[in-house]
C-alpha cells in the first residue's frame, strides 16, 4: 500500500546540532501513527518538516507518491496537510473566530467581497461556533473573545478544533492533549476516532503513553534524530516502548 505522506532520508542541522539524522516516516490510509521518542530526539523537527515549517537540508517528502517541497505551514495546508502544533500557533491579541480563520478567512458574497475584500465576519464566527460546538471541546460564551483571556486548555481546544475542522488530507497533533484536564482529554481521543473514521489518518506525538497506545495502530519510535522502529502497540508494552526508546532493550528488527 502506498503511504499517503511519507519522509525519506531527511536531515536538518542547526550548526553542528544534528536534529535530523537521514529521518524516514511513513503514513497510511486510516491509521494513527504515534510518534514516541525522548527530549530531543528531533520528533517536533521532523514533524515540522513534513508541514512546512521547517525546511529540511536534503531528503525528499513524498505527498500521495508525489515528491512536494513546502516552504511553508500554508502551502501545505493547501494540501490538506492541517497541524496543531505544540506551542499553538496562535495569535493571542486575535479572536476564537479570528484563529479559527487564520489564513483562510472567508469574504463577502458579490462586489463587497470580490473587489474591496471585505471579510464575512459573521459567517466565520457562525462557522467557528458550529464546529467548535460540535467537537465538544470546550464550552464557548462568546466567540469573538481574544484568545489570551482562554485558560491553556481552551487555547489548545481551539488550536485542535481548527486542525480537525479543516484537515482534508493529514493531521498532525504535536501534544495535543498536553495543556488539558482528563475530560478535555478524553474528547481529544475521541475526536482522534472520528477523524480516523472519516478516512484522515493522523500523526499523533505525545509524551503521554497511555493516550498513544489507546488509540494508535503503530507506533514510530524516534531516537537520536531517525526512526529507531515501528511497532504494533498490541505486541509490545509500553515498558517495551520505553526501553527500546532510552536504548535499554535491542528494537525489534524491521
Amino acid at each position: 500500500m502506498q503511504p499517503v505522506l511519507q519522509a525519506k532520508a531527511i536531515n536538518k542541522r542547526y550548526g553542528k546540532v544534528v536534529a535530523l539524522d537521514n529521518a524516514d516516516l511513513e503514513l497510511y490510509k486510516d491509521e494513527v501513527l504515534g510518534v514516541i521518542g525522548d527530549n530531543g530526539a528531533g520528533k517536533s523537527t521532523l514533524i515540522k518538516a513534513l508541514c512546512g515549517a521547517v525546511q529540511p537540508d536534503s531528503g525528499e517528502i513524498l505527498l500521495d507518491g508525489n515528491k512536494v517541497t513546502f516552504g511553508s505551514p500554508i502551502e501545505a495546508r493547501k494540501t490538506g496537510i492541517e497541524t496543531v502544533y505544540q506551542n499553538l500557533a496562535l495569535s493571542p491579541a486575535l479572536t476564537i473566530a479570528d484563529n479559527m480563520f487564520l489564513g483562510r478567512e472567508i469574504h463577502k458574497k458579490g462586489f463587497m467581497g470580490k473587489f474591496l475584500r471585505f471579510l464575512d465576519q459573521s459567517g466565520m464566527q457562525e462557522l467557528a461556533r458550529t464546529k467548535l460546538s460540535e467537537l465538544g471541546l470546550l464550552t464557548i460564551q462568546n466567540i469573538n473573545q481574544q484568545v489570551e483571556t482562554l485558560s491553556g486548555g481552551q487555547r489548545q481546544g481551539v488550536a485542535v478544533a481548527r486542525a480537525a475542522a479543516f484537515g482534508t488530507k493529514v493531521i498532525i497533533m504535536d501534544e495535543p492533549t498536553a495543556a488539558l484536564g482528563v475530560k478535555e482529554s478524553r474528547r481529544v481521543l475521541e475526536l482522534i476516532g472520528e477523524v480516523k473514521s472519516r478516512g484522515i489518518p493522523i500523526i499523533l506525538i505525545s509524551h503521554n503513553m497511555p493516550h498513544v497506545f489507546e488509540v494508535s495502530d503503530r507506533i514510530h519510535i524516534h531516537r537520536l534524530g531517525k526512526r529507531l522502529c515501528v511497532i504494533n502497540p498490541k505486541d509490545n508494552s509500553m515498558s517495551d516502548a520505553v526501553a527500546y526508546m532510552t536504548g535499554a532493550k535491542e528494537p525489534p528488527s524491521s
